[in-house]
């Protein structure tokens, strides 16, 4: 009777894993997103194949280092998470740190901006900027519209 049991258990056991595994796609690795974040704004910005050629470049270096400053502050935060069990937690500091990721995030889009104004006329910009911001709305959706289950793993190296 114990072996019955164990064995529908089992059974059970494996035949969730299996629909829980068809569920939903794994999600992209990091190259992949940029890829396909570069090929959306090109499309929707329509770049020229030199403007492409010349901004490319200037994209990759501001996603890879915007993917490794999150990966950083991402066990930041799971640091914070768990100190905030401590009675001692010094608040104060914590939020400086929060600011200061702010204001290095703003200083990284800025040097950004300043990089691609010298390849791309102003109104291509303004039109590259938006593709940008429609890509994170569209991704954002998807995310959302994806079924839910349990906690993402980190697929990739953010380097």
């Amino acid at each position: 009777m114990k072996t019955l049991k164990y064995n529908l258990l089992f059974i059970f056991t494996f035949i969730c894993l299996i629909v829980n595994a068809q569920e939903r796609p794994p999600f992209p690795k990091v190259e992949e997103m940029h890829n396909r974040k570069w090929q959306f704004i090109v499309e929707k910005t329509k770049l020229t194949q030199v403007e492409s050629d010349a901004t490319l470049p200037v994209f990759m270096e501001f996603e890879k280092a915007v993917w490794a400053f999150h990966a950083k502050n991402g066990e930041f935060f799971h640091f914070t998470k768990d100190k905030m069990k401590d009675p001692n937690v010094n608040y104060s500091d914590i939020n400086d740190r929060y600011v200061e990721m702010g204001m290095t995030q703003a200083q990284m889009f800025k040097n950004y901006h300043l990089k691609l104004r010298k390849i791309l006329p102003a109104e291509t910009l303004f039109r590259y900027y938006k593709a940008e911001r429609e890509f994170k709305r569209e991704l954002l959706k998807d995310f959302k519209n994806r079924p839910q289950r349990g906690k993402r793993a980190h697929n990739e190296d953010p380097e």
